[in-house]
Order: C-alpha cells, then sequence, then structure tokens
C-alpha cells in the first residue's frame, strides 16, 4: 500500500479507491462465510471421527476376543496357518475430493479380494469369526484415517481463512479509508485554493477596471 505521498489526489484516484473498499469489503464477508461454513463443516466431521472410534474400540475388543477363542478351540499354530492363507489386499488408492473448497485425500481400496468370501466358508468357525471381526477394523480404520486427515486440513483453511478476514478488515481496508481520507482533504484544500486564487483574480481585474474608469474621468 503506497503512502499518502504516493497517492495522487484525483477525483479518478478517488473513485478508484472507494470501489476497491467496495470489492475488499465484499472479499471480506465471503471469507467470514466461508470460515462460519468451514466451522460447521469441522464439527460435523469432529462428531462422525469421534463416533467411528467408538467403533473401532468396540470392533478391537470384539476381534481380540475372537483370536482368543479361535486359539482356545482350534489352537495357535492353526490359527497362524490360516492366517497365511488369506488373499492379499488390493491397492489403496488416494484420489482427492472437495470439501468446502478444501482438497482432501479419499482413501479408496484396501479392501481383501471376492474369494474372501469363499475362503471363510473353508475354515473353522471360530477363526472365521475373528477375521470377519478384523475385516471390519481395517474398514473403519480407513474412515478414520481420511476422517483425521480431513480434520487437520480443516483446521489448517479455518486458521488461514481468519488470518485473511483479519488482514484485509485491520489492515488493507483502513489503509484504502485512509487514502480516500487523504484524497479528500487535498481535494478539498485544493478547491480552496481555486477560490481564494480566483477571487485575488477578479478583485485585482476589477481594481484595474476602477483604475481605468478614474483615468478616463481625470482626462
Amino acid at each position: 500500500m503506497p503512502s499518502n505521498s504516493d497517492i495522487r489526489p484525483t477525483r479518478l484516484e478517488y473513485l478508484r479507491t472507494k470501489k476497491r473498499i467496495k470489492i475488499a469489503q465484499k472479499g471480506l464477508k465471503l471469507l467470514k462465510l466461508k470460515r462460519q461454513a468451514l466451522i460447521l463443516e469441522f464439527f460435523s466431521i469432529s462428531k462422525a471421527s469421534s463416533r467411528l472410534r467408538g467403533e473401532l474400540n468396540a470392533e478391537l475388543t470384539k476381534g481380540y476376543q475372537s483370536i482368543r477363542m479361535a486359539e482356545m478351540i482350534d489352537g495357535e499354530m492353526r490359527l497362524e496357518n490360516e492366517a497365511m492363507k488369506i488373499p492379499q489386499l488390493k491397492k489403496l488408492l488416494i484420489t482427492p475430493k472437495n470439501v468446502m473448497g478444501v482438497k482432501i485425500p479419499r482413501l479408496e481400496g484396501g479392501r481383501r479380494e471376492a474369494t474372501l468370501t469363499d475362503y471363510l466358508l473353508e475354515i473353522p468357525v471360530s477363526i472365521s469369526e475373528a477375521m470377519k471381526a478384523f475385516q471390519e477394523v481395517h474398514k473403519i480404520v480407513l474412515d478414520v484415517a481420511e476422517k483425521e486427515t480431513t480434520l487437520r486440513k480443516l483446521l489448517y483453511e479455518i486458521d488461514k481463512t481468519k488470518r485473511k478476514a483479519n488482514a484485509i478488515e485491520n489492515v488493507f481496508i483502513p489503509r484504502l479509508e485512509s487514502a480516500v481520507k487523504f484524497i479528500t482533504f487535498r481535494l478539498e484544500e485544493m478547491e480552496r485554493d481555486t477560490f481564494a486564487m480566483l477571487k485575488t483574480v477578479k478583485r485585482k481585474m476589477n481594481e484595474r477596471e476602477e483604475n481605468k474608469e478614474v483615468e478616463i474621468i481625470a482626462n
């Protein structure tokens, strides 16, 4: 922002600066609305994340209980052997998605192949139940990871939006308003100077006319 000495005190500059103030005020309003929307989205996702964490803890407890039960019924060796036969996970894909203008990574894939369903039918029920429990754990872990990443990015965007709004409201707009006041003062000052100069010119012209009339009468 230029200092007052760099500002041209013209009516055109006055109009331009007033227009910039209006644009800045509109931008400030939009930033505040965006921040409010981001905060609402943050709390909504935070609530969902807390719910998922509760589900994750419950599924982990269920999973570990299933494993202990499988070990008691079928033995640790059988459990380890069957675990080695589990089909591989699909490749985990990370694709971007847009949340309130913020790019968030979306986790896709990471699921077992369809053959797992058939495989579960071939093993003891106790081991099958343990595997099903940890399948659900895996799914919830991905959901929690996505939610937590979204929360971090939203929090960063909320803070960035707040800093932008503060800069516009507390620095940029006040400087523009100060420039308008300076231009207004200089224009009024120049108008007064012009008026005073015109009065002086008019007075001198009148004095000159009066002197001519006196000379004519004297002659």
